[in-house]
């Protein structure tokens, strides 16, 4: 199973996500590295992972802002190996290719991960999948209630290869993995293969997920504070 770090970018720097409450995110605070720089961030939870794999949500974009181009640039060119999964609350295909074009010649290794909160339209959700190059759909919800207003969780004949699972409340919460809605996802669409995101705290949760059938794990806190040891030791 892929153990796939995660940064969360607000103006500049790494925060840390708790349960999805974006106000009250604050700088980060890690074992890995000192500071919240996000290339150095960026650089020591790969190598703590052995991943070729990031995660970035950009939080200025999630929240209506501009889309932190310039950082995203940053970090593609200090991993020359990564692929970045980019989450920067696309509502459409033309969102996503937008910033790519802002990000550069780096920009083939950004996939972008279109999200159930964000998309504004079934359309768009089939436009995103449709779209040349790759790309992930994340089926968010927070508190049980579904974050879906273009109806992406009911459009399983719509979905990608690769689905996120996003729970936002379980995020920086110690609460465990959300493997009821996993295998629900996994109900619906059983050839997708499935990243979860939120809960992980030691390396019994990720054993857990991949016995109930996830191909990767989004994860953050747990790596921060040194839960999860670096792999390979």
């Amino acid at each position: 199973m892929l153990l796939i770090p995660v940064i969360d970018l607000m103006q500049g720097q790494v925060v840390h996500a708790r349960r999805g409450d974006r106000a009250a995110y604050r700088p980060i605070v890690s074992a890995l590295c000192p500071g919240s720089d996000p290339v150095a961030l960026a650089q020591a939870l790969c190598e703590h992972c052995a991943s070729r794999r990031l995660y970035v949500a950009d939080l200025d974009a999630l929240t209506g802002g501009a889309a932190q181009a310039a950082v995203l640039r940053r970090i593609l060119q200090a991993l020359p190996g990564v692929e970045c999964w980019v989450d920067a609350g696309y509502r459409c295909a033309a969102a996503a290719a937008q910033l790519r074009d802002e990000v550069g010649a780096d920009a083939e290794r950004l996939l972008p991960v279109f999200a159930s909160e964000s998309l504004g339209s079934r359309a768009a959700l089939r436009e995103c999948v449709a779209a040349p190059g790759p790309g992930l759909l994340s089926l968010d919800r927070r508190d049980g209630r579904r974050l879906d207003p273009a109806g992406c969780w009911e459009a399983p004949e719509l979905w990608p290869a690769r689905v996120i699972v996003m729970t936002l409340e379980r995020v920086g919460a110690d609460a465990g993995p959300d493997l009821e809605t996993l295998r629900e996802v996994q109900s619906r669409a059983p050839a997708a293969a499935l990243i979860g995101a939120g809960g992980i705290r030691d390396g019994a949760d990720l054993e857990r997920a991949a016995a109930a059938g996830a191909a990767g794990w989004l994860v953050a806190s747990a790596l921060h504070d040194g839960r999860l040891a670096r792999v390979g030791h």
